[in-house]
């Protein structure tokens, strides 16, 4: 049975997209802790992190970085928070969100509803930090489609 991340992944279900390549997605997530807040996910199926071989641990950790870097950027935040809880869905991903202190660390400051305006906004922001970092060719054209 495929999971919410792999509807996500194949169009079924809506995302906003920030990067795609053949082994790896980001998206945001749709109960941020910080605005641009985002998964980094990859395409095949592995329910739990100590599940995947180290490829895919070690290319999920190269796209949180680059995710990062920009969300720092763009946020101005002192540090970029990552996380791998894995208790909502079964298909391993990192939160990646900029932080300014431990309290940030909670998922009790996600924000439950989100106006779509603010997530399209922080997609936005986060898709041309990373086309302004170089990672254009893995930002996908369509902000909710995986490429």
């Amino acid at each position: 049975m495929s999971t919410l991340f792999s509807k996500i992944i194949a169009g079924e279900i809506p995302g906003r997209f920030v990067w795609a390549d053949e082994e790896v997605v980001g998206f945001l997530s749709i109960g941020p802790i910080r605005p641009g807040h985002t998964l980094v996910v990859p395409r095949d199926e592995v329910d739990h992190w100590i599940d995947a071989d180290d490829a895919l641990l070690a290319r999920l950790s190269a796209v949180a970085k680059r995710i990062g870097a920009a969300q720092q950027e763009e946020w101005d935040s002192p540090r970029i928070g990552t996380m791998v809880a894995g208790f909502e869905i079964p298909h391993l991903h990192v939160h990646v969100w900029p932080v300014w202190g431990l309290d940030d660390f909670g998922f009790d400051h996600v924000d439950p509803d989100p106006s779509p305006e603010s997530l399209d906004d922080a997609a936005e922001r986060l898709r041309n930090r990373l086309v302004a970092h170089g990672h254009g060719d893995h930002v996908p054209a369509d902000v909710s489609s995986a490429g």
